[in-house]
């Protein structure tokens, strides 16, 4: 990769800001954790692992600035910080697992020294972020190997190295298959209302030497049709017990789409996405994002002042619409006859 999305030097943090991509290739460095929240908020930081990985240094620098208080007390506050950092985004599982992990790494510690409990959450993000490298090339070359070796692609939103600590999800299986000697193109899906796949996807491919071609959203089914897509590949935020996937607003109608025209739909996630206590997407929060993204994205605005919005940042594909699940370990039958 030509950048890294995540990284933490000498207790700070540093974050590629997305909110500026493509224009613009800026770091910003935090030391407060209340900054983490807020960027991940703002999607500065975005992508489930990503602010998994960012909201486990959120932790890290909260520890930092507790200066007069010993364990036991730091202990009970981390926990009330972990849960603040967990509302920032309901919907992206990674999010929640990587402070209930790192919080956990905390609870065990038995001794005294104030100072080696504060490097705990620095040694529990550092590794959470080293997992998410790993995690991210096992994906890559589980799904390089179900791919023709010429193919197109399509995706929708952004599941590369920036939502990721390594080098994606989703766009791990294109960088994998490539590097395999594979002729890859891409289609992007441009993802309203905030132009991930047009901003981000775009941005990285081109960057990694990729042949990708951009599309508006409600284009994709015409592009199926014109026989133009060999294969789906998305990433995704939650999955449930029975297979459901929450991802970016837009991703069910893909997935409808696929099915219609007969293209393999693939879901490329690692293992922490999987959540064990939601049984169907039913039991899903789904974010709700201000109305302005959609009536003034990028400062112009573009309906009437009165109007009504509904901006769910996530939808639910049901199982029966996955062909199959790409994952750190392997692959997993979908729903899809």
């Amino acid at each position: 990769m030509n950048f890294k999305a995540i990284r933490a030097v000498n207790k700070k943090l540093i974050l590629l800001d997305q909110t500026v991509l493509p224009l613009k290739l800026v770091y910003n460095t935090y030391t407060d954790y209340r900054d983490v929240i807020h960027a991940i908020k703002r999607l500065e930081v975005r992508g489930a692992p990503a602010i998994g990985i960012a909201a486990a240094y959120g932790l890290a620098l909260a520890a930092e600035a507790k200066a007069d208080t010993d364990v036991p007390r730091l202990k009970g506050i981390m926990k009330s910080i972990g849960q603040e950092i967990k509302n920032a985004r309901p919907t992206a599982v990674n999010l929640s697992w990587a402070i209930d992990r790192t919080l956990a790494a905390g609870e065990k510690y038995q001794g005294t020294s104030i100072t080696e409990f504060r490097d705990l959450f620095w040694k529990e993000a550092d590794a959470i972020l080293k997992e998410d490298e790993r995690m991210c090339d096992a994906i890559g070359l589980n799904g390089a190997k179900i791919l023709p070796d010429r193919c197109t692609v399509l995706t929708h939103c952004n599941a590369g190295a920036l939502a990721t600590g390594g080098i994606g999800t989703a766009l791990a299986v294109i960088y994998k298959a490539v590097e395999m000697g594979k002729e890859v193109r891409v289609y992007a899906d441009e993802t309203r209302p905030l132009l991930q796949g047009a901003r981000l996807t775009c941005w990285e491919l081109i960057e990694n030497g990729i042949d990708v071609t951009l599309i508006t959203d409600n284009m994709a089914g015409y592009v199926m049709a014109l026989g133009k897509i060999d294969a789906v590949i998305i990433g995704a935020d939650r999955i449930t017990k029975n297979g459901d996937v929450a991802n970016k607003i837009g991703t069910y109608g893909v997935a409808v789409l696929a099915e219609k025209h007969q293209i393999p739909f693939y879901v490329a996630a690692p293992e922490s996405t999987f959540d064990k206590n939601l049984e169907t997407g039913k039991d899903i929060i789904i974010e709700q994002r201000a109305s302005e993204e959609v009536t003034e994205g990028f400062g112009k605005r573009t309906a009437p002042p009165e109007v009504n919005v509904f901006n769910p940042a996530f939808d639910i594909t049901p199982h029966e619409l996955v062909s199959a699940y790409i994952t750190d370990t392997g692959l997993r039958p979908g729903g899809r006859k």
